[in-house]
């Protein structure tokens, strides 16, 4: 089986009052009096200061659904990454050589980093032992710098040196494509693991099976679930005080920024979810919160990172709930052809692919 889908926009627009500065292409779809790739990019454009800011809302040749990545380095140019190739921009906002675009001072992070923490890194301390912030809306903000170590323990970042944003999608309707593989003929969820290499395209499918689970879908005749969502990275949900960005459904209850084990936990407890759903396991504890949440005969969704079934298992986690019999479905996703090519799916107590 192979099954492809193209990432574009669909997520709400968040319009700012840099949407007065921008610039309307030919050729594209708009807002009264501007275009939606240039609108997209003002929003993004707030995260920023003066200097990256205003590159972004003059970037030429280069439509906001096309990148998935937004890099910052110190001492190095301003690069865009899309799906297949990587951008240096100058301070024009259009494409160069690295040697002609425009290099990142240390002011630019630290003005980023002002507006992404809201003046606060105290307040995001935790997300920065794991190397990362989550913005409003979903997009991760990855970040390298010193560490600071306590007792060999990680407890922050400082003298942050790298910045990439990756930029979240929301894509609708691509989930029906692979649902009637997981679906048993009761109607109810297989137990079903996600797999992919990072930039894959997982954390999307996995958004919006957790959609079309929580609405239903009629022509599979499938009726909607109550679905419990353990967000801990913000990544599905995209919360922003209390209230989601994105779309997870009519029956769907989210539990933002805690972590899996103990989330998944207080989830089943709490809400009697029909379908649990977390993204990326990887953690020893994450094995006994979903084994306890089996006991209450809810269906696990979940992902991990893993370009193959034998990749998967040499993670110790993963092959543990692999060899407990846990998982019953498997699809495999990979950039084979973009973002979201599903290489396959599987039964994974026969071992056959559907």
């Amino acid at each position: 089986m192979s099954l492809h889908y193209t990432l574009s926009v669909v997520q709400e627009d968040r319009l700012t009052a840099d949407l007065q500065k921008v610039k309307v292409s030919k050729g594209e779809k708009s807002f009264p009096g501007l275009n939606k790739s240039a609108a997209l990019w003002a929003d993004m454009a707030r995260w920023f200061g003066d200097n990256v800011r205003s590159i972004l809302l003059n970037l030429k040749e280069v439509a906001y659904y096309e990148v998935e990545e937004l890099r910052l380095r110190v001492g190095q140019p301003l690069m865009l990454r899309t799906v297949d190739k990587d951008l240096f921009i100058n301070h024009q906002g259009e494409t160069t050589s690295p040697y002609q675009a425009y290099f990142i001072k240390s002011e630019d992070l630290t003005a980023a980093l002002e507006r992404m923490t809201h003046s606060s890194l105290y307040a995001v301390e935790e997300n920065l032992k794991q190397g990362y912030i989550t913005l409003p809306g979903g997009n991760r903000v990855g970040l390298t710098g010193e560490a600071v170590l306590q007792d060999g323990q990680l407890q922050t970042l400082k003298h942050i040196s790298s910045l990439n944003l990756r930029i979240a999608r929301d894509i609708q309707g691509q989930s029906l494509k692979i649902l009637p593989l997981l679906l048993n003929s009761a109607g109810q969820l297989y137990h079903t693991l996600l797999i992919s290499p990072p930039r894959a395209g997982k954390t999307t499918l996995l958004r919006d099976l957790i959609r079309s689970l929580s609405n239903g879908v009629s022509k599979l005749r499938l009726e909607g679930q109550t679905v419990g969502v353990v967000d801990e990275r913000g990544e599905l949900a995209g919360m922003w005080q209390g209230i989601p960005t994105y779309d997870l459904g009519f029956r769907t209850d989210v539990l933002d920024g805690c972590p899996k084990a103990s989330g998944m936990s207080m989830m089943v407890r709490s809400m009697s979810p029909q379908v649990l759903a977390v993204d990326e396991l990887g953690h020893a504890e994450d094995v006994v919160a979903i084994t306890d949440a089996l006991r209450t005969g809810v269906r696990i969704l979940s992902t991990a990172h893993a370009s193959t079934l034998e990749e998967a298992r040499s993670r110790p986690v993963i092959t543990h709930l692999l060899d407990q019999g846990v998982f019953e479905r498997l699809v495999v996703l990979s950039r084979r052809h973009g973002p979201g090519t599903i290489e396959g799916a599987y039964d994974l107590k026969t071992g056959r692919s559907l």
